[in-house]
């Protein structure tokens, strides 16, 4: 098969703007071979990142304001759709979009019921002329899956050649992990990654994020702090498990907050929180003896968490970037492949790692500009991932 040109579009957990990558890929035989032709970030305007946020659990979301955020969130990832035309020379073939996550709805038996992401693809349709495979998350659910991390498939196949059990390392919003060559295919949410720390450092700076970890820095871990959130069920559920901002958000840190007789610190509440991150995924991945940590997202710039995990694990860790992986773009590159697999009639969801009950063909597809003429479906399913030379 030839090169497909695929432009892959999300907005984690942080909510803090559209990640944007261009890859071309292409099928030899079982395996995906993926050129990186550029990545970049549409931060969200002011306005709509605070109108995001303000939907969040525990407040409430009326009918009227999820249409409206459909549409403006649709029409950002529009924008971001066009940087990506423009990384990609002026022509690309396909947009996969995994949009914006409002709400992640898991039972208290800890099964996912339903999963809700907005960014209206038909603006992106609209605003590029190309087709766009979006919600990418709700067949696996529907299939008695989590929807999430669906990383699990990127994973499975980038790192299928590396000896031992390998657990790739997503920090995000919210941590995540896929273990590979292990007893068995998982991946799961770890618990928070950056969302207690970004709640905490943006109600103290007024900016959701404690760069480069310096609040973190100046303080020392909470002992009786970390015992209470380290005491949260979540940590103790079997796998695979997925979570989100729907549990982990300011009214969490709240409650865990009145528990102490006494205030705490600036400095020693972004310690503790970056601790108990750090902790949190040191405990998963040990649990899934895990040889080597490959780690990527938001969360490798923070130098602070970075040394905590370093301390905590049993393995070495490194960043996504000495594979070959940009730390800050794999999420989209996972996006344009797993929109890629779809339109190749291939099935998104990793087997074992999200807990649905098979292989399924992930998304919907909007047309673009013209009628859909999609390929003839592989004949085999890839086994693993190469990364080319840019």
């Amino acid at each position: 098969m030839g090169w497909l040109r695929v432009i892959g579009l999300l907005s984690g957990t942080s909510m803090d703007g559209v990640d944007v990558a261009v890859a071309e890929l292409r099928l030899d035989g079982d395996t995906v071979q993926l050129r990186p032709l550029g990545a970049t970030v549409l931060p969200y305007p002011d306005v709509l990142h605070e109108k995001l946020r303000a939907v969040l659990p525990p407040a409430g979301c009326s009918a009227e304001d999820l249409c409206r955020l459909d549409t403006y969130v649709g029409q950002q990832f529009a924008a971001a759709a066009r940087l990506g035309v423009e990384l990609a020379d002026g022509r690309a073939d396909l947009v996969a979009s995994l949009g914006q996550t409002i709400y992640h709805w898991v039972q208290g038996s800890g099964r996912a019921r339903g999963t809700l992401q907005i960014g209206q693809p038909a603006w992106i349709a609209e605003a590029t002329g190309l087709p766009v495979v979006s919600d990418l998350r709700a067949r696996d659910v529907a299939a008695g899956g989590q929807g999430a991390p669906l990383a699990g498939v990127f994973d499975a196949l980038w790192l299928a050649d590396e000896p031992g059990t390998t657990v790739a390392l997503n920090i995000g919003g919210i941590a995540n992990i896929t273990v590979v060559g292990g007893r068995r295919p998982l991946a799961y949410d770890t618990g928070p990654g950056n969302a207690l720390i970004d709640l905490a450092a943006g109600r103290i700076t007024g900016t959701p994020q404690d760069t480069d970890g310096s609040i973190a820095a100046t303080g020392t871990v909470h002992a009786e702090l970390l015992e209470v959130l380290l005491a949260d069920g979540y940590y103790r559920r079997p796998a695979p498990k997925s979570t989100g901002k729907e549990h982990f958000n300011a009214d969490y840190l709240a409650r865990a907050l009145d528990e102490l007789p006494g205030e705490v610190g600036d400095g020693d509440l972004l310690a503790t929180l970056t601790e108990l991150t750090a902790r949190t995924i040191a405990d998963a991945c040990r649990n899934e003896q895990a040889t080597k940590v490959v780690a990527s997202g938001g969360g490798v710039r923070n130098p602070v968490l970075l040394a905590a995990l370093r301390r905590l694990l049993d393995a070495p860790l490194v960043v996504s970037d000495d594979l070959g992986m940009p730390a800050d773009g794999k999420e989209a590159y996972l996006t344009a492949l797993l929109g890629f697999l779809t339109w190749h009639g291939v099935s998104g969801n990793a087997p074992g790692t999200t807990g649905a009950a098979g292989p399924r063909l992930l998304g919907s597809i909007t047309p673009g500009s013209g009628p859909l003429r999609l390929p003839e479906p592989a004949i085999q399913q890839p086994r693993r991932l190469r990364m080319q030379p840019a």
